[in-house]
């Protein structure tokens, strides 16, 4: 059965300016589905839960600060187990791909899905598929049971290997129909979801009954609507023994500086809260926060002033900062279609080095620090470990319950699905008027390296920003309104 190609956003409206950004149900192109009774129900270990199900109306709100007489803003679909699933255990043969680059946390999220597929719905068909996207139609499959990967959450990386190309989508769904795949979960970056969106939109318009579910992460923690990806944490931890070596080899030495660059393409979270948690860095660079080199107020004279006050002194960079004042600009992009980006902790490091040792004739002592794939590597820590089980298991309810097309992940504390176009239309970064960057100024003591003038900028466009949002919402209101009134 085909489908139509035009698949709305889902949109429901309540008083108060309540807006529900719902995400697509199996139900909604294929209808008069079967139900049945949810397993978890006769389950030994939820027997001492007290509810087992989640309301079938509660919602996760985007916004938890609102004003008296404010909208209530956007809300999303809670995740979590429903009374009524619309798979049979015997019924159902899933696949987990993983795509992108590695972070921590990605093979504990493939264990905790087998797992509580086995444990919580006796689901025993499961797949891996090997070498991302590319794998289901050009690579082997590895069966997957709870004693495959019972250890795996040791190990840093992904077992089924990963890659950041070969997304033919009808190849992809063509491998699901010849495989009897029905249930897909897909662990990635902005890149893969809109790759997993995309093998969505093609299912539905085929007409199959085949759940596609995303748990979005990457390392930079720039996916937006949730509060952090998973390997976040472990990474910002990770992230203080490059700076504890950093600060150690700068005070051991007359006018030391140790230079550590970190993750954050677009986006300088990790380098901010490593520097936030460490205190011992006194400068932080991030792409969102532009500086310049030279001159009163420069980079070079701050350099110049905390060596003379403290005679040492620690600098963290983010890759993506600074990029505009590299000589020559790359305009290749790679597999992911991200652009490449020029090492700018390398060359900014021999420039301070040429800088004061040419033109302010003082002798310094830099060592520079670059992690980067020692932090991607690692498994992730405790932390870490709990935030991927509860997204796993997000992910294995709402396929189970039908839905389909969405991705999980925690919005103000508490999990949601969200649909795949709100997880993918921007990247989250780091606001540096918000009071979060104002502590790392506090912290590190270095100048904004801004203008009066370009902090007011800043702030009138992000003003503007939310004020346009705060007009999409209302107007998705009225649309819905309109359009849930009965015609005349």
């Amino acid at each position: 059965m085909a489908i139509s190609d035009n698949c709305e956003p889902k949109m429901a409206t309540g008083p108060c300016g309540y807006v529900l950004e719902d995400v697509p149900h199996l139900v909604d192109y294929i209808p008069d589905l079967p139900t049945y009774p949810n397993p978890l129900q006769d389950n030994p270990s939820y027997s001492v839960v007290k509810q087992y199900f989640v309301n079938v109306d509660d919602t996760v709100a985007q916004k938890v600060v609102v004003q008296k007489d404010g909208p209530r803003g956007t809300h999303f679909r809670r995740s979590g187990p429903r009374q009524k699933v619309y798979f049979e255990a015997s019924d159902v043969h899933a696949c987990i791909v993983t795509c992108g680059g590695i972070c921590p946390g990605l093979n504990t999220v493939i264990r905790e899905i087998v797992c509580g597929l086995n444990h919580m719905y006796g689901v025993k068909r499961i797949l891996g598929i090997e070498g991302g996207y590319r794998g289901f139609y050009a690579r082997n499959t590895i069966p997957l049971t709870p004693l495959v990967v019972n250890d795996i959450h040791k190990r840093g990386g992904t077992i089924l290997g990963t890659s950041r190309d070969g997304r033919n989508t009808s190849k992809i769904v063509d491998s699901i129909q010849y495989r009897g795949i029905n249930q897909v979960y897909v662990l990635g970056g902005d890149g893969t979801q809109k790759g997993a969106s995309a093998i969505f939109e093609e299912i539905r318009r085929r007409g199959l009954k085949v759940a596609v579910a995303g748990i979005p992460n990457t390392i930079d923690n720039d996916i937006p609507v949730i509060d952090k990806s998973f390997g976040f944490d472990t990474a910002v931890e990770e992230a203080q023994r490059a700076i504890n070596a950093a600060h150690v080899e700068a005070e051991s030495f007359e006018n030391g500086i140790g230079f550590v660059k970190l993750m954050g393409r677009y986006s300088g979270f990790i380098a901010m809260y490593a520097t936030l948690a460490s205190r011992d860095v006194d400068c932080c660079l991030i792409p969102e926060s532009p500086f310049y080199l030279e001159g009163p107020g420069g980079l070079y004279e701050y350099i110049e002033r905390i060596l003379k006050e403290n005679g040492h002194m620690v600098i963290v960079i983010a890759e993506g900062a600074g990029q505009e004042l590299l000589p020559e600009s790359m305009n290749q992009r790679d597999a992911s279609g991200n652009k490449l980006l020029q090492n700018v902790g390398l060359w900014l490091s021999q420039n301070i080095r040429d800088h004061f040792s040419k033109r302010r004739k003082m002798t310094i002592n830099l060592k520079y620090i670059d992690p980067t794939y020692m932090i991607c590597a690692i498994p992730s820590n405790a932390s870490d470990n709990v935030y991927c089980t509860l997204l796993a298991h997000s992910a294995i309810h709402g396929a189970m319950a039908g839905y389909t097309g969405f991705a999980v992940g925690p919005v103000n504390g508490r999990h949601a699905y969200i649909p795949f176009h709100r997880v993918t239309e921007r990247q989250n970064k780091v606001v540096i008027t918000d009071r979060m960057w104002a502590r790392l100024l506090s912290s590190t003591n270095q100048p904004s390296f801004l203008e009066l003038k370009e902090v007011e900028a800043k702030k009138k466009e992000e003003t503007k920003e939310e004020t346009k949002a705060q007009l999409i919402v209302g107007e998705n209101h009225t649309k819905a309104t309109s359009a849930s009134r009965p015609k005349e």
